[in-house]
């Protein structure tokens, strides 16, 4: 029995009182609009998994919620049911962006084959998206190289604690690469096959942050209409990534370290307690311990992460790393956007290493990227380098605020959109064009409906 969502959008109350009761006899939760208005006050209100619609509709026409449903970045397949003989209404209705049409009178039989058949294409798709993110992020892996001291002993301190199931606590700087060693760790430990899960503390808003570690049961508060684990659970058998914990609001502290402490949480709204079994990795770019001295970070909570901690080290403190970093991005850069690359020259490179790196390995990733975007047939310029890199004074000294202010929403949505134009729709490198964590970018384009085909 499925129990995805529908939105059934039609007039004729007797007809969607009959195609109703049949999604729902298949088990499908299906919410009732008789127009246009009522359905965009149930796609606002919760979210749904298909909206079959009616091509007649009292307040426009199929098509007219067709477009505002995609113009609202709503990405629920779309079916549209037309009458029978009007065939140009459903291939209108296809080029409009539906996923599919029933012409009627249709039988129960074709209802329940087109909503299955869409929904399994939307689940492949979803599928398939998922795992080309899983793949790019593990082949990232690579990029934890050096051959600097700090970097070998690095590698070797990340062998030796990968086999126990001890807490580490990454510190460094944004960017040197905390979350490529968290997943290092989980992918070389006995946990490997297990679910490796990376929650930036940073990125969920205070108030989900609860539901979000440990999970939430149906009715515990408005709009929980069904229980959901959180990510203490999902991560059973596997590594929960907790990334910028020095960022964690005070209240949500103790939770956090009984459910450590006790390898047991409790739902929000729940009653029963729910047995752990999580590696966990913390990280942070924070000095914890003058977070402690200001009242701000729990002092039980850090011992209790802090097992086992690990330096990394920025990038100035390890230069020697820079010419291999460069031919490693300059060829992952290359192999991406089909271009190709020569080497860099001597005095190109001088300036690589006489940067310091306030970014550190995410910046120089996103710089080599931009030289070989930039290049011409293969060659890579001096003059293709940030201003600040080059040396060159700032024309206006960057964004300035207009007298009359700014609608912050729509500056961060365009800001988001541009970003994925950019990248041509790649989430992960529009988040490196923003300099957002890969998670907090995610984060931001769910909070603005944003997909990647909006670009």
């Amino acid at each position: 029995m499925s129990e995805e969502r529908i939105l059934l959008v039609e007039d004729d109350a007797a007809q969607r009182r009959i195609v109703s009761g049949i999604l729902a006899a298949e088990g499908y939760i299906v919410t009732e609009a008789g127009g246009i208005a009522q359905a965009i006050d149930a796609l606002c209100t919760a979210p749904v998994d298909l909206v079959l619609s009616d091509w007649k509709l009292p307040d426009g026409d199929g098509i007219s919620l067709l477009a505002e449903v995609r113009r609202r970045s709503i990405e629920a397949p779309f079916v549209m049911v037309t009458a029978y003989g009007t065939i140009e209404r459903a291939v209108e209705a296809i080029r409009t962006g539906a996923d599919d049409y029933l012409t009627k009178p249709f039988e129960r039989r074709a209802l329940l084959l087109a909503i299955e058949r869409t929904l399994r294409t939307r689940r492949l798709v979803e599928e398939n998206r998922r795992l080309a993110e899983e793949l790019e992020e593990r082949d990232r892996l690579v990029d934890i190289i050096g051959r600097s001291p700090a970097m070998q002993d690095l590698f070797r301190r990340v062998e030796k604690l990968a086999g126990r199931d001890a807490t580490v606590l990454l510190i460094g700087e944004s960017g040197t690469g905390k979350e490529l060693v968290a997943r290092a760790l989980h992918q070389l430990s006995p946990r490997r096959s297990g679910p490796f899960l990376a929650v930036n503390s940073a990125a969920v808003p205070d108030g989900l942050l609860e539901s979000e570690f440990f999970g939430v049961e149906r009715g515990a508060f408005t709009g929980a209409d069904r229980s959901r684990e959180g990510k203490f659970e999902l991560a059973r058998g596997g590594t929960l990534f907790l990334d910028e914990i020095g960022e964690l609001p005070f209240t949500i502290q103790p939770k956090l370290l009984r459910a450590i402490q006790e390898a047991r949480v409790t739902r929000v709204g729940g009653a029963s307690e729910i047995v752990t079994d999580v590696r966990l990795i913390a990280a942070t770019n924070r000095d914890l311990p003058a977070e402690i001295a200001a009242g701000r970070f729990r002092q039980d909570l850090y011992y209790r992460i802090n097992v086992i901690q690990l330096r990394l080290p920025p990038l100035r403190e390890r230069s020697e790393d820079i010419q291999l970093l460069v031919e490693h991005f300059a060829a992952r850069a290359a192999r991406r956007h089909g271009l190709r690359v020569t080497a860099f020259s001597p005095a190109l490179l001088k300036r690589l290493f006489d940067y310091p790196w306030p970014g550190n390995v995410r910046e120089l990733a996103n710089v080599v990227e931009r030289l070989v975007i930039l290049s011409d047939e293969g060659r890579v310029s001096e003059g293709d380098l940030p201003d600040e890199m080059a040396g060159r004074p700032k024309e206006d000294g960057g964004f300035k605020l207009p007298p009359g202010g700014v609608s912050w929403i729509e500056h961060e949505r365009s800001c988001l959109r541009q970003a994925l134009e950019l990248a041509g729709g790649n989430r992960a490198r529009a988040a490196r064009l923003l300099d957002l964590p890969y998670k907090a970018f995610l984060y931001r384009l769910e909070k603005h409906g944003i997909r990647a085909s909006d670009s």
